[in-house]
């Protein structure tokens, strides 16, 4: 007959003992040489005041992580304060995140991960505990390359914490250094935070006397600007197309996504070296003087290293007949006496993103000139007695860019550039946001000239005298501490 028996408690002998422990809850204070199986709900190892050891050439599982982290399920997407043995999921999509690190011992252990895979555009700054080091440096480590995760052992006190799965390729530990540069013009706020801004509103030297680290800074975000071109002077009877802006160019990879930069920004700031960058910056195209009835001018190109912006395309004039308007950073707006005309091809030569906008159409009876392309919007196409309105124009957020130039626009606390001329009728219309000129009235009311130093294209008139472009800008922006 089967027998049950219940202990609480088991006194170990010499010898070997196997003991089956079955109960809820079990405490074993375990003897040389005894095995012990346990089933229990909850198991209680040694005794207040004792010490659990494993025996020589004993192994273990489950007691301790072996260079491993229990990764947090949450999300992080602000500062994350690191408790050692974690891991952390970083979201950078809206900005850069810091991860403080703990004081350290030997063998302590964070782990980090760039969830959305946009730290090299948003890093990800893991910041040491005090004196601490990480790679031999007491600064920064800076985790600079998409979707990388890595994991960091606190070595000793000399290298302090190191990569156990990345490379120093991927991510830095080294003291950040910065870009030292000479040159332009400043303006107030030259100095944002962070970043230092030079404007040249003609022609100059960018000088770099040093150049920094990617842990610092090694490259510039920049916003340049061709002239803008002039509008066009048609026969009295009708009005000429205004001017098409100059080509608009900026890189602002320091800053948020749309709608907080221009939908235009490049895909990444330029890399610079020590040396001197000439800028050209030309003006606008001029505007036509009546009695004469002509196209306006074209503007001039702006440089800045690799960097070209287009002059803004002439907007149309003459006399009777069909006339389209200039191509250029954008293009110019039409003039037409019969049939249609069509305004001016932007992005003219071709870049990436586009730097311009095609001029606006006109067609009969809608007689008026049509409005220059701007940066960020094509020129509008005349109406029956009006003129077309000039294109927006593209922007650059104020902050951080000193917000020197330009004009107010649509986006809260952004400065436009290159807007488009407005075209002339019985009714000039308006330019656009930008700096763009708007077009004369009737009669020989003249066009506006666009705003300098913002790539505007000057507004049309129909037998006045037509609006000059507005000359280009270059502006360049770089951490500097």
């Amino acid at each position: 007959m089967a027998s049950t028996i219940k202990v609480d408690n088991v006194q170990n002998q010499p010898g070997t003992n196997i003991i089956n422990k079955c109960s809820v809850t079990t405490t074993i204070g375990a003897g040389a040489g005894e095995t012990v199986n346990v089933c229990a709900a909850t198991v209680n190892l040694g005794r207040s005041g004792g010490t659990v050891n494993l025996t020589c050439g004993a192994s273990q599982t489950g007691f301790g992580r072996t260079g491993t982290v229990d990764w947090e399920t949450s999300i992080q997407t602000g500062t994350v304060t690191a408790a050692t043995g974690k891991g952390y999921f970083v979201d950078t999509t809206s900005g850069g995140i810091t991860v403080n690190l703990p004081a350290a011992v030997v063998g302590s252990i964070v782990a980090v991960s760039d969830y959305a895979s946009t730290a090299a555009s948003n890093n990800i700054t893991i910041t040491p505990n005090g004196s601490e080091k990480i790679n031999g440096v007491n600064a920064s480590y800076y985790l600079s390359t998409a979707g990388l995760a890595v994991t960091l052992v606190y070595a000793d006190a000399t290298r302090g914490w190191k990569s156990v799965t990345g490379s120093d390729a991927d991510s830095t530990g080294v003291v950040p250094t910065f870009i030292v540069a000479t040159g332009g013009t400043p303006c107030s706020g030259a100095i944002c935070g962070n970043y230092k801004t030079h404007t040249f509103t003609g022609p100059g030297t960018f000088t770099v006397s040093s150049v920094g680290n990617p842990s610092g800074s090694d490259t510039v975000d920049y916003l340049v600007v061709g002239g803008g071109g002039g509008g066009g002077n048609a026969m009295s009877a009708h009005g000429g197309g205004g001017g098409g802006a100059g080509g608009f160019r900026v890189a602002n990879g320091t800053s948020m996504p749309a709608p907080q930069t221009s939908p235009l920004v490049a895909p990444a700031a330029l890399p610079v070296a020590a040396q001197g960058y000439p800028i050209t910056v030309d003006g606008g195209g001029a505007g036509i003087g009546g009695p004469d009835t002509t196209n306006g001018n074209a503007g001039g190109s702006t440089t800045f290293s690799t960097i070209v912006s287009a002059g803004g395309g002439y907007g149309a004039g003459g006399a009777a007949g069909a006339h389209n308007g200039g191509p250029g950073g954008s293009g110019g707006g039409a003039h037409t006496t019969t049939g249609s005309a069509t305004g001016g091809t932007g992005n003219t030569p071709t870049t990436t993103p586009p730097q311009g906008t095609d001029g606006g159409d006109t067609t009969a009876p809608a007689y008026g000139g049509s409005g220059g392309g701007g940066g960020g919007a094509i020129g509008g196409d005349s109406t029956v007695g009006c003129g077309g309105t000039g294109g927006a124009g593209s922007y650059m957020v104020q902050t951080g860019f000193a917000g020197c130039n330009g004009t107010p626009g649509p986006v809260p606390g952004a400065r436009y550039f290159s807007g488009g001329g407005g075209g002339s009728s019985g009714c000039g219309a308006a330019g656009g946001a930008g700096g763009g000129g708007k077009g004369g009235d009737g009669g020989t009311d003249p066009g506006t000239a666009a705003t300098v130093n913002t790539g505007g294209g000057g507004g049309g008139t129909r037998g006045g005298t037509s609006g000059a472009g507005g000359s280009g800008i270059v502006i360049i922006r770089y951490k500097f501490q």
